[in-house]
């Protein structure tokens, strides 16, 4: 959004000029995300503690966990809020894989919320059943996989996978394959956030280590140099989801729910257009 209103103030003062730098506005977003977060996050922590919405835990759990029942918890709710608004306001939104992952993260924001919203406020352990998250999350991932088959976000094709570590290799998927492909890789990446989290915010160091990997490879995925020094895919406008990770560095995730839909997006984009292949823990469900 300020990429559109400002940067066509540079015929006008050199100063706007910065727009046009991804590195800029990244930086942007990373201090737009941390002030967000700053001011509107204890507010909510106190509302939450009013209203008695804390975490349950289940009782076939350990019974260490059972003192940390009644912990404020749907900070998901100020991530991806935060998250989406520096989006909105330093990325291109005219750039495809940006509009992908902010899709994404909405949705899979969505399932992260109605879990919360069945665990808190329902009182319910177990949230939301987990064949009908399951079924949500592959509906994403199939939807997702048909629509990048139909309409590629390069001029690559979207079966074609890069294998670490061999720039002249890739791997080819049988396109009816493909969206079952990205539905495993997506519903798998975001039920493997709680395993690296649970009641301990375990997930939030492992947040931060992902995004900046993925921002940077973005970057240099999107830049001619860069990719043909490395011996990557070039993939023009990648770049621009560096902006998208860079307001993920800066959250600290109080909620895996959020942590899954952060990381979807990525995960969809640069680990399924063409980018190397890449790992980390996460969990079941959302």
């Amino acid at each position: 959004m300020l990429y559109r209103l400002l940067f066509p103030l540079a015929d006008r003062h050199i100063i706007f000029n910065v727009f046009q730098y991804i590195s800029f506005r990244a930086a942007g977003a990373m201090v737009t995300a941390l002030l967000l977060t700053f001011l509107v996050g204890p507010p909510v922590i106190r509302w939450l503690r009013a209203r008695g919405w804390g975490q349950v835990v289940r009782l076939d759990g350990p019974s260490s966990h059972f003192h940390k029942a009644g912990t404020p918890t749907m900070g998901g709710l100020i991530i991806v809020a935060t998250v989406l608004i520096s989006t909105l306001l330093w990325a291109r939104l005219d750039n495809p894989y940006v509009v992908v992952v902010f899709a994404a993260t909405a949705w899979f924001g969505a399932i992260g919320f109605m879990d919360d919203y069945l665990k808190i406020v329902r009182r319910e352990p177990r949230g939301l059943v987990v064949k009908y998250k399951l079924v949500w999350q592959m509906a994403a991932g199939l939807t997702l996989g048909v629509f990048l088959l139909l309409f590629p976000l390069s001029g690559r094709p979207p079966t074609h996978t890069m294998l670490p570590f061999f720039k002249d290799y890739y791997v080819v998927f049988w396109a009816p394959l493909y969206p079952l492909f990205v539905a495993l890789v997506v519903t798998g990446s975001s039920n493997g956030v709680n395993l690296a989290d649970g009641l301990d915010g375990l997930a939030a160091g492992l947040s931060g280590i992902a995004a900046l990997t993925f921002g940077l490879f973005a970057y240099v995925i999107g830049r001619v140099d860069t990719s043909a020094y490395l011996g990557t895919f070039y993939l023009p406008g990648a770049g621009e989801l560096g902006v998208f990770c860079a307001a993920i560095t800066v959250r600290q995730a109080p909620s895996p729910s959020a942590s899954a839909a952060l990381r979807n997006a990525l995960q969809s984009l640069l680990s399924l257009e063409n980018t190397p292949a890449f790992s980390w823990p996460r969990r079941c469900p959302f």
